[in-house]
Order: structure tokens, then C-alpha cells, then sequence
């Protein structure tokens, strides 16, 4: 809905390069929804299911911080969201590196 939000009722009311950022936000909150379902069908598989827990619980901050701070910079032109947008990056890295590690523990 974010995606179509964006590309038929944005254009024309912001700049393309605000579309763009848009399209960015609604791209990591995507490939981050599906890393979410993923974590959720591990979970089943042996996976620690803490390690699991927090990486869903980085990806969930880092959907928020990440798309949600560029989402209200579009919005709302108000700058000081900005400086949020790296803070949910880098949770979306602590996410897969959680995920990353309790797959590399499951075969041990």
C-alpha cells in the first residue's frame, strides 16, 4: 500500500527526489517484512529462538526507524527526522547478523 501511496498519490504533490527517498523506504520495509516471515519459518528449525527473537525485534526497529524516518521526512519536510534514518540502518544489520549467527549455531 506504501508503494502505491507513493507512486500514484505523491506524484505530483513532491519531488522526485522525495519520491525517491519514498520508493528507498518502502523497499527496506519490504525486504524486511519478508526477513521477518523468514525468522518466523526458522524458528521451527532448531534456530535459537532468542537469537531469533531479537533479530525479528532489530528488524521491527529498524522497519520503524528506517522507513518510518524517511516516510515522516517526505511527509512532513521535517528535517530532523533525518538524522534517525542510520539508527535503523544499523539495527536492520544487527537483525541479519543475529540471524546470521543462530543459523551458524544451529550446526554446531
Amino acid at each position: 500500500m506504501a508503494g502505491a501511496f507513493g507512486a500514484h498519490g505523491l506524484r505530483g504533490l513532491v519531488s522526485e527526489r522525495d519520491l525517491e527517498v519514498f520508493q528507498t523506504a518502502v523497499t527496506y520495509q519490504m525486504y524486511h517484512a519478508i526477513a521477518l516471515v523468514m525468522v518466523a519459518l526458522l524458528s521451527g528449525m532448531g534456530l535459537s529462538r532468542k537469537l531469533l527473537g531479537w533479530a525479528a525485534g532489530f528488524f521491527l526497529a529498524g522497519i520503524t526507524l528506517f522507513s518510518g524516518s524517511l516516510y515522516l521526512l517526505v511527509l512532513t519536510e521535517v528535517h530532523w527526522f533525518g538524522p534517525v534514518t542510520p539508527v535503523g540502518g544499523a539495527c536492520f544489520m544487527v537483525g541479519w547478523v543475529l540471524l546470521i549467527i543462530s543459523g551458524i549455531n544451529r550446526n554446531r
